[in-house]
C-alpha cells in the first residue's frame, strides 16, 4: 500500500527551527522526484521545495530560499525539510509529494507547522 507519512510539525517561536520528515512506503522512492508543499488557511497550496531522485538537484521557492533545506535518504525512503529562521508567515500545513512523469502522483496527509510571533 502506497503511503507518505509526514511528521515533525509543531509550534515554534519565530526564529526557531523544525525538521519535517516524510516516510515513504509501497513504491520505489529512489526513482521519484519529491517535493514539499504548504497550504495556509484561505490560500492555495504552494510549492516550497523540490529534490531530484538522486538528491543532486534542489529548487526552492523564493520565500524560503536560504532558510529551508530539502534533503532525502534513499536508503531509508525518507524525505526531509530542515526549516530554520522560521517566520509567522511560514505557518501552514506542510505536505510531501512524490511525482515522476508517467507515474501516479502521491501526497501525504500533511503536518501542521505553527510559528508564533
Amino acid at each position: 500500500q502506497v503511503q507518505l507519512l509526514e511528521s515533525g510539525g509543531g509550534l515554534v517561536q519565530a526564529g526557531g527551527s523544525l525538521r519535517l520528515s516524510c516516510a515513504a512506503f509501497g513504491f520505489t522512492f529512489s526513482d521519484r522526484y519529491m517535493s514539499w508543499y504548504r497550504q495556509s488557511p484561505g490560500k492555495a497550496r504552494e510549492l516550497v521545495a523540490v529534490i531530484s531522485p538522486g538528491g543532486g538537484t534542489t529548487t526552492y521557492a523564493d520565500a524560503v530560499k536560504g532558510r529551508f533545506t530539502i534533503s532525502r535518504d534513499n536508503a531509508m525512503n525518507t524525505l526531509y525539510l530542515q526549516m530554520d529562521s522560521l517566520k509567522p508567515e511560514d505557518t501552514a500545513i506542510y505536505y510531501c509529494k512524490s511525482h515522476q512523469i508517467g507515474r501516479p502522483v502521491y501526497w501525504g496527509q500533511g503536518t501542521q507547522v505553527t510559528v508564533s510571533s
